[in-house]
């Protein structure tokens, strides 16, 4: 059986913060923690700990972030941008956010966030004992389906996806194309217990399948544009 836990009570992250020890302190209630355990982490607060964050001001305007965070504008509608961002996804004003931060400021998400991810995770386990997947997510809109869901934008200790390329369908046909992307679901089960409103921004994930651990990265999520029919 899989469970959520919330992560309650790690409170406001400043630049300079040490998120892993903030973060350790609200696991120590679920040890020993499982090899299985998967961390979801938002990528606000690594971002925020790491300094990702910007003063507006008439000389640096959102718009003025959002064209430098960018590496290609794909739409625009008024003030709304979807772009590609230099770490290559595709989202609403290349993840600039100014939710869950102090007035006049934006946060930016972190610029290598797998790194992040790693890093994150390896500190946790220096000061715990115990090493589990991390996965630092952001919650991104979808063509073509309303509402936003969590994502993995970076992760470490985790496969990327569970192939079921050549297995047998119940049916007995074999399967030719089935990659689930189990990092992002995972993420977006996390979203459950991870609401901007509720100031929760990490969750622990318990009862995975132990063949989800594993070396994969944020980077294998994102389809090359050769691949993408609707670019």
């Amino acid at each position: 059986m899989i469970s959520i836990i919330p992560l309650n009570g790690i409170g406001l992250v400043h630049p300079g913060d040490d998120l892993s020890k903030m973060i350790t302190g609200q696991l120590v209630p679920h040890f020993p923690l499982l090899s299985s355990d998967c961390l979801v982490v938002a990528s606000k607060v690594v971002a925020k700990a790491r300094g990702r964050i910007e003063a507006l001001t008439p000389d640096n305007t959102k718009q003025d972030i959002i064209e430098r965070e960018s590496r290609k504008i794909i739409r625009r509608r008024g003030p709304l941008v979807i772009s590609e961002t230099h770490q290559g996804f595709i989202c609403a004003n290349a993840g600039v956010d100014e939710s869950n931060t102090e007035e006049n400021t934006v946060v930016i998400l972190p610029k290598d966030i797998d790194s992040a991810a790693q890093g994150l995770r390896y500190s946790i386990q220096a000061k715990s004992g115990f090493d589990i997947a991390v996965i630092v997510s952001d919650t991104f809109g979808r063509p073509f389906r309303m509402g936003e869901t969590n994502v993995a934008l970076g992760y470490s200790g985790l496969n990327s996806f569970a192939d079921l390329r050549g297995k047998k369908d119940f049916y007995g046909h074999e399967l030719t194309a089935t990659m689930i992307a189990v990092a992002d679901e995972i993420a977006g089960a996390a979203e459950l217990v991870m609401h901007k409103d509720s100031g929760t921004c990490a969750a622990l994930i318990r009862g995975l399948p132990d063949s989800y651990r594993g070396d994969g990265q944020g980077s294998d999520l994102v389809r090359n544009p050769q691949d993408d029919l609707f670019r």
